[in-house]
């Protein structure tokens, strides 16, 4: 187990150092100044210099990644450009938002996915079935950028029941939870009607059966048991994109979590946020992924003996 642990974060760690090496050579290679952005075109040549020279851009691309991977490792995610803000203090700001819309939109896709995609394996053919793919197929064609301003055209301006963007009350969360819920309701409810009918089509559930156990005993102390690892590794992909990746959920309901202020970082050209803002998405993504993989054992103690 301890070397299945110690093999793990050795590649999140080459995982995050290559992602923090494209993403500084990604932001460099993109158009536009951020001195201009922050001094404007009408600013003088020496005014240019001097902002350039005081933010050090006018080091070689060599030394300036020298210098950003030095504070890296010192657990320095530089200043912002803009305001001159500790990247880190900022980051901190907006994780608790992006985490509690990742929650709530987590939660809601298991109480959606599960029930359906087991109420669909054990009506297989029928009705429920036909229904349970159907909502699947619609949630999974909808793209985010479509469906949230369709809801907050529904919900905020026709029946007036949610804000329209923001954080403020607490009905503001429930837009943008049922916007990213409902794409990760729809995979996971395929993936766990295709998990649940390979398992029931085994013959120790079939001896169950025989032995008169109940569907639902059955369903839930065979089947879902053995039926775990397919779904758990979909839920550490999808747990790791919706902490990371809501970036146009949050720019849609204007949510102040991580994903828009990447986008407003980019906008503004401020470098060291948008290369802390994906250094911490990276961060998530490989964490959450190397504990779901970690998880395995404790799912099934055969994972661990291989």
């Amino acid at each position: 187990m301890l070397g299945q642990v110690s093999s793990r974060i050795g590649a999140a760690a080459v995982v995050v150092l290559g992602v923090c090496t494209l993403v500084f050579a990604l932001i460099h290679l993109i158009p536009g100044d951020p001195v201009e952005a922050m001094l404007g075109e009408t600013a003088r040549p020496a005014d240019r210099d001097a902002l350039r020279e005081a933010l050090g851009l006018n080091l070689s691309l060599g030394e300036q990644y020298r210098r950003y991977m030095a504070g890296l490792l010192r657990l320095d995610l530089g200043h912002s450009f803009l305001d001159g803000r500790p990247v880190s203090a900022i980051l901190a700001e907006r994780l608790p938002a992006t985490a509690q819309l990742a929650g709530a939109a987590l939660l809601l896709a298991l109480l959606l996915a599960l029930p359906l995609g087991m109420l669909a394996a054990l009506r297989r053919g029928g009705p429920l079935d036909s229904g349970a793919m159907a909502f699947s197929l619609i949630g999974i064609s909808i793209p985010n950028f479509w469906l949230g301003p369709l809801l907050i055209l529904v919900f905020s301006l026709w029946l007036g029941w949610t804000p329209v963007s923001g954080n403020e009350s607490a009905f503001g969360l429930v837009l943008p939870a049922l916007t990213l819920g409902t794409a990760m309701a729809a995979i996971l409810a395929r993936m766990v009607r295709a998990s649940v009918l390979e398992v029931l089509a085994e013959d120790y559930v079939r001896t169950a059966r025989a032995k008169g156990v109940s569907e639902l005993r059955i369903l839930w102390r065979h089947a879902m048991r053995n039926a775990w690892l397919p779904v758990l590794t979909l839920i550490g992909l999808q747990l790791g994109g919706l902490l990371g990746g809501a970036v146009i959920t949050e720019t849609v309901f204007a949510w102040p979590g991580v994903g828009s202020l990447l986008v407003e970082s980019i906008q503004a050209r401020d470098f060291p946020v948008v290369q802390g803002c994906v250094l911490l998405i990276s961060l998530i993504y490989v964490a959450v992924n190397t504990l779901t993989d970690l998880a395995y054992a404790w799912v099934d103690p055969r994972v661990a003996r291989r």
